[in-house]
């Protein structure tokens, strides 16, 4: 089995429990912050939906710098998240599939203006700089959707709200 087939059923697996939760975020929030110095709701979701875009970077290019990416601008609507998070999950879904074991080892690199933050085999950027950090953006997203008394979807097991 290629590495790309080993990454992919937990891409979709997290794709969909990620979907789950955004299909809850109330866009009436989207300017509410849990204290001062925190992302507002809608700035959170903003960088969870964009994390996926960043699988084609990952495969397809030895390295990104993040210092020079523009802002994504805000989705207006809860439809405009799902809608934007689902052609992200697409897009990356299609760079990664198909993708050779030699391609997955190379070393891909994150620089902010220039400066290299880490290099690492593109496999696993994909698991640390992607996945696991949508995971953590994640989980700070139903812990912002909690305090707005919003049903959290089970995620790895049953949740207050859900049942498996």
């Amino acid at each position: 089995m290629s590495i790309a087939e080993q990454l992919l059923p937990e891409f979709d697996h997290e794709m969909g429990v990620t979907r789950r939760l955004l299909e809850r975020v109330p866009e009436e929030w989207f300017e509410w912050k849990p204290q001062d110095k925190a992302r507002s709701l809608g700035a959170l979701v903003t960088h969870v939906v964009g994390i996926p875009a960043w699988i084609p970077k990952v495969v397809e290019q030895p390295h990104i710098d993040a210092g020079n990416a523009p802002p994504a601008a805000p989705p207006a609507t809860r439809a405009e998240v799902v809608a934007r998070f689902d052609q992200h999950v697409k897009d990356a879904r299609a760079a990664l599939s198909g993708r050779t074991d030699a391609e997955l080892l190379a070393p891909w690199s994150l620089r902010v203006q220039g400066k290299e933050m880490f290099t690492l085999p593109k496999a696993a950027a994909l698991r640390s700089f992607v996945m696991n950090h949508l995971i953590h953006h994640r989980g700070q997203l139903s812990v912002y959707l909690r305090m707005q008394n919003v049903p959290i979807p089970s995620i790895y097991g049953p949740s207050g709200d859900e049942s498996m």
